[in-house]
């Protein structure tokens, strides 16, 4: 439960829960480059310079997730130099890349969202698709 405290700490001081926006807002360097199609993004933390990269080739929404994945490591992680996040970490044990998917996980999909659908008769996986938040993933959630 620890890593939802953070997030919702965190969205209540940026007052969102946009990625882009809190990392505009902590001074985070985001940057897009041209990477392999197996990696989606890394974070990386040098001389107390944050910088989060993105592979230009994802789609909207991928980059919302790997965002949000990244600033999970900046928020957990700070100052470890995070390997990078591939399709296949989505499925990883690594105590670590588990971390940051549910820091992501909660930042996009926080439980006033949940609530919002009660009467739709979605799932949590569909409820989780809608905001940016890969299937493989969404068992992640706390609520």
């Amino acid at each position: 439960m620890w890593i939802k405290e953070i997030v919702e700490n965190l969205v209540e001081k940026y007052g969102t829960n946009d990625p882009y926006e809190i990392a505009s807002a902590k001074k985070i360097f985001v940057f897009e480059k041209n990477m392999h199609e197996e990696i989606l993004g890394f974070y990386k933390y040098i001389r107390r310079n944050q910088f989060i990269f993105l592979n230009s080739n994802l789609n909207e929404r991928e980059k919302i997730f790997t965002l949000a994945h990244e600033l999970g490591h900046s928020e957990v992680h700070p100052r470890i130099n995070a390997p990078s996040l591939k399709r296949k970490t989505l499925f990883s044990i690594d105590k670590i890349e588990n971390e940051a998917n549910r820091f992501a996980v909660e930042l996009l999909l926080p439980d006033k969202l949940i609530y919002e659908h009660l009467d739709d008769r979605l799932t949590l996986h569909e409820i989780a698709e809608i905001y940016c938040v890969p299937k493989e993933v969404s068992h992640l959630k706390k609520f």
